[in-house]
């Protein structure tokens, strides 16, 4: 069995502006036709039902679902014939190892990276859910990984994994539907969650989380990077998103994410935005206040000054921080700032609490609380009470 997509092969040579603009106008024919059925049957009313009865019954799915979205489920959910348990394995055991840091990757430079593309963070914005409720994504954020990466999450058939995919393509799909009609859409944004909107969002669920591991210290193998890419290759296939964007190893997936920010990452007050409310909300969620000032410091160590500067996040607290350095675990973060393995505890430390405060967290209307299997709180030292 191949451990790549088959369509690997036709990688091209280098990704430019050139070959990524056509993937703008492109969206997932498979979702948008159900989204389609279920809005010609009853408009706008029928998709909130719809959707509203998927986060009231994460899994399994509701019983009553209308009939194309019951054929939905039945032709989407079955993993690609490239698909390696092998290595599958191996993305897991990488998030075995080290979730508490992924988690606090995943807040702190995926969802920035995602935040710097200036055609892509307006639908974030109109979807008015980041920042009007800042908590409920990052609940819902650290809720899909855990259901995809926790073992068997990807290979158990209609198991917690592929259904959480399946809803959120379906939900990628509904925006594609509803974005276009908004006042303030624009037509040079796109196609609403498009092509290469989907795969810079795999890039930064994937080659950036690797990428801030190694920034914290972390020795990857081989064998880690492979099967954590891996990994959300299968994710990306589920979600839609073409075969021939999944990258089959670190190369291909560092030039993609290089790619597409080069085309797309700029600064707009949306991303400002959105990143003051994720800043704000890491500030408030985690204990006590020897921590508020982290998630910034956090964000700016990963993007850079650049990037960090484009979503407002600039150099001013760096100065405070010399001159009244943070105590934490024992270290002054002025320090520890540039050394990496001290870094990393303190990144470990902190994706502990985050986690154990997201317990807690309500995610609005009739959704479940987050759930995280005991095995992973337990290896992870996540604290119910945190």
């Amino acid at each position: 069995m191949s451990t790549a997509s088959p369509l690997s092969a036709s990688w091209p040579p280098t990704w430019t502006s050139e070959t990524l603009q056509p993937l703008r106008e492109i969206g997932d024919p498979l979702a948008d036709a159900v989204i389609d059925e279920i809005f010609s049957d009853g408009g706008v009313q029928a998709m909130n039902t719809l959707m509203s009865g998927f986060v009231a019954n994460e899994h399994p799915a509701p019983d009553n679902l209308p009939a194309p979205v019951r054929n939905y489920l039945l032709q989407s959910g079955e993993l690609p014939g490239w698909a390696a348990p092998e290595l599958i394995k191996a993305g897991e055991d990488l998030f075995w190892r080290f979730g508490p840091r992924i988690i606090l990757i995943l807040t702190c430079y995926s969802l920035p990276f995602c935040y710097l593309g200036r055609n892509g963070v307006p639908v974030l914005a109109m979807t008015n859910r980041l920042s009007s409720n800042p908590r409920r994504r990052i609940v819902e954020t650290a809720q899909m990984v855990v259901d995809c990466l926790s073992a068997g999450g990807l290979t158990t058939p209609r198991g917690r994994g592929r259904l959480t995919i399946q809803k959120v393509r379906l939900m990628h799909a509904t925006i594609r539907r509803l974005a276009p009609v908004a006042p303030s859409w624009k037509p040079e944004y796109g196609a609403p969650v498009n092509q290469e909107d989907l795969a810079g969002t795999l890039m930064s669920f994937s080659y950036i989380v690797l990428d801030g591991l190694e920034k914290l210290g972390v020795q990857l193998t081989d064998q880690d990077r492979m099967g954590y890419l891996h990994c959300w290759s299968v994710i990306g296939h589920l979600l839609g998103v073409h075969d021939d964007l999944l990258p089959a190893g670190p190369a291909q997936a560092k030039a993609l994410a290089e790619a597409i920010a080069a085309h797309q990452f700029g600064p707009t007050q949306e991303g400002k935005d959105l990143t003051t409310a994720l800043v704000d909300m890491l500030a408030n969620i985690l204990p006590g206040d020897v921590l508020d000032k982290m998630p910034a410091i956090m964000l700016r160590f990963f993007l850079g000054k650049e990037w960090a500067g484009w979503l407002g996040v600039q150099d001013g607290f760096l100065a405070e921080l010399a001159a009244q350095p943070i105590r934490f675990l024992g270290l002054a973060f002025a320090g520890a700032i540039e050394d990496s393995k001290a870094l990393g505890d303190i990144a470990e430390k902190m994706g502990q609490l985050l986690i154990g405060s997201i317990m807690f967290v309500g995610r609005g209307g009739n959704r479940p609380s987050f759930a995280i299997p005991t095995e992973l709180r337990e290896v992870w030292g996540v604290n119910w009470t945190s």
